[in-house]
């Protein structure tokens, strides 16, 4: 079982974040013998699909350039134009092979564990100058694995080319009593065949390299159970940061209420335990908004606001604390309780009347305001 650097086992499975940024990090699982393995089947299927072609534009270079003139033989111009054709011949036959093997070179390492571009993997690693730690790499368990890897897969491509030899001896004793073209027709077809028997050696070999390498890399990625921890933390934010942010937004928030409550109508009081503060725009023609709210502490400051203000303060205890217990700051009070807040807004407008010698002074609001049961709150 796999410890970290503080000795806990790691027995938890990796997390996405984990994976991403491993993943980022270009630490992936690569395979090295399936990488070759595509290699040498896309070599060997170009080398018979195209190599009899390829064989005879080679032999067709060869009769060009063993046979010339006398006059180009001593015009280095011409020379020139018979290189440069033989060159075109020779790009143009070997093309469709090495554009396998390019498709192939990248066909290899995205099939296990797909497409992946880290620029952080390009970067120098001073590490790996490190004798002390080259030393310790080369007589290393890893080390140990790779030596017996690359010795079982010498063994088995050695008894896989001596098996094909011995199959095809007949052939390949056959060749020298055919014609040239023939014969390296002929030899094309053998290498390629032989070359694809060998590739198929190396099924077994990524066979068993593939899970090896998908293991190694997940047991790499474990972590453990404080190191889980430690990253829901990270994402979910610690504790105290998230609660210092928390009070941060209640202070900011009744701030904004406290600055506000000079721009209401009315505020209508428990009268000590709770207050509400109301505005109503009548041009807007909306219902009236809750601007602040608060109780104890935070009531008997909505109150000292208000009086500084000159807003005028209303008691009635059952009004407040439906008020408080159903609406939220700056949104409109629900509609159960529009016409117990019109009574109040009617009565506010009376005194304001009354305050600039336009009217008698209103008598005070008498009994219960209508609220409905459900809005109703019970001190």
């Amino acid at each position: 079982m796999a410890e970290s650097e503080s000795g806990q086992d790691k027995t938890e499975d990796p997390t996405e974040k984990r994976k991403k940024d491993s993943r980022d990090k270009g630490e992936i699982a690569r395979s090295k013998e399936l990488n070759t393995l595509v290699t040498m089947m896309a070599g060997a299927g170009g080398v018979l699909i195209y190599g009899g072609g390829v064989a005879l534009d080679l032999l067709e270079i060869m009769r060009l350039n063993f046979s010339l003139p006398r006059e180009v033989l001593l015009d280095p111009g011409q020379m020139s134009q018979y290189l440069l054709h033989s060159g075109k011949i020779a790009i143009l036959a070997v093309q469709p092979i090495l554009l396998l093997l390019l498709l192939a070179a990248f066909l290899g390492p995205i099939s296990l564990g797909g497409f992946l571009f880290a620029g952080g993997s390009l970067a120098p690693k001073f590490s790996r100058m490190n004798p002390a730690a080259g030393l310790k790499r080369m007589f290393s368990s890893t080390a140990l694995i790779e030596l017996l890897k690359a010795l079982a897969k010498f063994l088995l491509i050695l008894f896989v080319a001596l098996s094909v030899l011995r199959a095809d001896i007949d052939d390949l004793l056959r060749i020298a009593h055919e014609p040239l073209e023939r014969a390296i027709l002929h030899s094309v077809q053998l290498v390629g065949w032989s070359t694809l028997w060998m590739a198929c050696g190396l099924i077994l070999i990524a066979a068993v390299d593939v899970p090896v390498q998908l293991y190694q890399s997940h047991k790499k990625l474990l972590m453990t159970k404080q190191e889980v921890r430690d990253e829901h933390k990270d994402q979910d934010g610690k504790p105290e940061v998230k609660q210092r942010i928390r009070q941060l937004q209640r202070e900011m928030s009744q701030r904004r209420m406290m600055a506000a409550i000079p721009e209401a109508d009315v505020v209508i009081t428990n009268p000590t335990h709770y207050a509400v503060a109301l505005k109503y725009d009548a041009e807007k023609g909306a219902a009236p908004v809750l601007l602040a709210k608060g109780s104890d502490f935070l009531a008997l400051k909505i109150r000292e606001i208000a009086v500084a203000n000159e807003v005028l303060l209303l008691e009635s205890p059952a009004l407040a604390r439906s008020i408080y217990y159903s609406t939220e700051l700056e949104q409109e009070i629900p509609g159960g309780l529009y016409l117990a807040v019109a009574q109040v807004l009617a009565y506010v407008y009376q005194i304001r009347q009354h305050r600039a010698g336009k009217g008698k002074r209103p008598e005070p609001l008498k009994g219960d305001l209508p609220i409905p049961p459900d809005l109703r709150r019970d001190s």
